[in-house]
């Protein structure tokens, strides 16, 4: 390795792939830290639905944005990619190594590629989605966006009211899709990056999903969503894992159709992380079984 080069290696792929394991055997490995790209592992309160990766792994490893605020604090994107970006300058004093894990594809882009100059939000226009949304639901404005921005619906989390109205606002004032605003330009970042990707065939990945939902369900999730639902109209909240649970405390549906639900809509939100990380043909993809492969793979890419 060239002196004075410094390395983020990032972990990406699908739900239950098998990510945080690779990402602490790499940082074990270099001896090095992982930056958590999860948009829900930031959360102290929430714990059994985000996989969290367990206290022992946390105590061999020093991780970053896992239990870093509170469901009730204010948190986005370009928030991650500032302290991100700050956290690396800070380890690249002391090591050319970082790894970055998760399966949040926007956190990721931002802090490899930096963010896309897209429109400020409009108040006014925000306000009357919120309108429209308690009037007409979801699922209405779920439709609008397939309509204007079906790359958008393809990739971005459906359940999330808050990523649905933000492509939407987007379009009404600018005439433009979100997606295509969001082609810009890539910022440089003083560092170089090897991209690994885990990837499973459907039918076992979606046979880990299930099984991990299983766990999570004996684990105690209904409880945990339970104590939290006071704040289910919080975007910490509307998320996988949780809403579905919501709705059953709301009486909307029994405990077998919660159950369904659960599974189901985290085997779809896998399948929109394909469909991102798809796209990325800098990432190498690997079986989470292949990891001589994998470290074999990354030796070459620093060596080179």
């Amino acid at each position: 390795m060239s002196l004075g080069n410094k390395y983020v290696i990032t972990v990406v792929g699908p739900t239950a792939v098998g990510k945080t394991a690779l990402a602490v055997l790499l940082a074990k490995k270099y001896n090095t830290c992982i930056i958590s790209a999860d948009s829900r592992q930031l959360y102290k309160e929430l714990n059994i639905g985000t996989a969290k990766p367990s206290k022992e792994e946390q105590q061999r490893i020093i991780h970053y944005f896992i239990d870093a605020i509170s469901i009730q604090e204010p948190f986005n994107v370009g928030m991650f990619e500032r302290q991100a970006l700050d956290i690396l300058d800070d380890l690249f004093k002391k090591q050319d190594i970082v790894i970055v894990c998760g399966g949040t594809g926007l956190y990721i882009k931002a802090l490899l590629e930096g963010m896309d100059v897209l429109p400020e939000t409009d108040l006014d226009l925000r306000t009357s989605l919120q309108i429209e949304f308690d009037v007409k639901g979801l699922d209405t404005m779920i439709r609008e966006l397939k309509e204007i921005d079906p790359v958008s619906y393809d990739i971005i989390d459906l359940k999330n009211p808050i990523r649905v109205f933000r492509a939407i606002e987007v379009y009404r004032q600018t005439g433009i899709p979100i997606s295509e605003l969001r082609q810009g330009i890539k910022k440089e970042r003083p560092f170089q990056v090897i991209k690994i990707g885990l990837t499973l065939h459907r039918t076992l990945l979606n046979e880990r999903i299930d099984k991990r939902m299983d766990a999570m369900l004996d684990a105690g999730l209904e409880d945990e969503a339970r104590q939290y639902k006071i704040f289910s109209n919080l975007n910490a909240l509307q998320t996988v894992g949780y809403s579905e649970i919501f709705g059953y405390l709301d009486g909307k549906y029994d405990h077998t159709e919660m159950i369904r639900l659960l599974k189901r809509n985290s085997r779809r939100y896998a399948k929109r992380q394909m469909t991102w990380f798809g796209k990325d043909s800098e990432i190498n993809w690997f079986q989470p079984d292949q990891v001589t492969e994998i470290v074999s793979f990354i030796e070459q890419k620093l060596n080179n």
